[in-house]
């Protein structure tokens, strides 16, 4: 039902009937439309605001479970970590101490990434930290996962070359004595004989008659052969594999220099040259630089009996010659 308007008039003291025109009517109705309008639109923001529109409510459930997705996978990493490092682990302590090789540095296998930030592409997207903390782990995996591969390479180098290794380490005694009765003076510390001081004494003493074989211990080189203060007549021989081993106070020589000997030859006669109050052999082992024990290294010539006699003996230091 349309609506009647009314107007007072005051002349005549009553309400006169009034009939709007055209225009009057059009604006009267846009004005109730655009009013309308107006009304839809802000309900429609006001229910956008609180419910979302559909394609908003399925982005945030799709950036839901990819938040879920990045948390399993920095818990993955993780994991993977944890076994990749007790790999690394059993290559330095098992592996490379049972092949005599050096571990790993930690400095190689912990290096990160030089240069420019990685990352900064990433840190302007949505939970930020966590997806640059799981492209980090990603990033340390991969390139912890190929040192391990290199190391692994070096490894089965080393096993092809096991036989070899065993060839040339210093196996033996370096002369004939299966009774141990040629046992003298022990490696450590001890009273120097001439000086009377205590000494640390960097190998083994073999007594011995003049003249007596004295034996390459493993396969090797002769590198050097010539009169060494303190030493005399000294032979050292380089095995390879950081292996290199000494003979001193000898009589004469019975190799050459630079030639190629296997375990078991003659190479020079025992003697007393150098510092020494009698005939014997002095003897050295080294690895990698380092002087160590001769006595852990006769496992081809001793039972595990005569090992322990040797020790004892070795230990108790005999006679001293030098």
């Amino acid at each position: 039902m349309r609506k009647v308007y009314y107007i007072y008039n005051p002349r005549t003291q009553t309400y006169d009937r009034i009939y709007p025109t055209v225009r009057q009517r059009a604006l009267s109705i846009l004005r109730r439309l655009f009013i309308g309008m107006g009304l839809g639109a802000g309900s429609f923001i006001v229910l956008l605001l609180i419910f979302g529109s559909p394609s908003e409510k399925e982005l945030r459930m799709e950036n839901s479970r990819l938040l879920a997705q990045y948390n399993v996978l920095s818990r993955r990493l993780d994991d993977a970590l944890g076994v990749l490092q007790d790999v690394q682990q059993r290559d330095d302590n098992l592996y490379r101490v049972i092949l005599q090789a050096d571990p790993v540095s930690p400095a190689i296998r912990k290096a990160g990434y030089g240069g420019t930030n990685r990352y900064e592409a990433l840190m302007d997207m949505v939970n930020s930290k966590l997806v640059v903390n799981t492209t980090q782990k990603l990033d340390l995996l991969t390139k912890q996962l190929y040192i391990q591969s290199k190391s692994f390479d070096d490894v089965v180098a080393m096993c092809k070359n096991q036989d070899e290794m065993l060839r040339c380490m210093p196996a033996i005694q370096p002369i004939s004595n299966k009774d141990l009765k040629k046992t003298a003076s022990g490696y450590g510390t001890r009273i120097d004989p001439i000086y009377g001081t205590a000494k640390f004494h960097a190998g083994m003493d073999f007594s011995a008659n003049p003249g007596t074989d004295v034996y390459a211990t493993g396969d090797g080189v002769v590198v050097k052969m010539g009169w060494e203060t303190g030493y005399g007549n000294t032979v050292e021989i380089d095995h390879g594999f950081g292996y290199r081993t000494r003979y001193a106070h000898l009589r004469e020589y019975r190799t050459k220099l630079g030639k190629k000997v296997v375990r078991g030859e003659v190479i020079a006669g025992v003697g007393s040259t150098g510092k020494s109050t009698g005939p014997h052999l002095h003897y050295e082992v080294h690895f990698k630089g380092q002087v160590m024990n001769p006595v852990n290294y006769y496992f081809m010539d001793l039972s595990a009996e005569d090992y322990d006699k040797m020790i004892q003996l070795a230990a108790n230091h005999g006679k001293v010659f030098d």
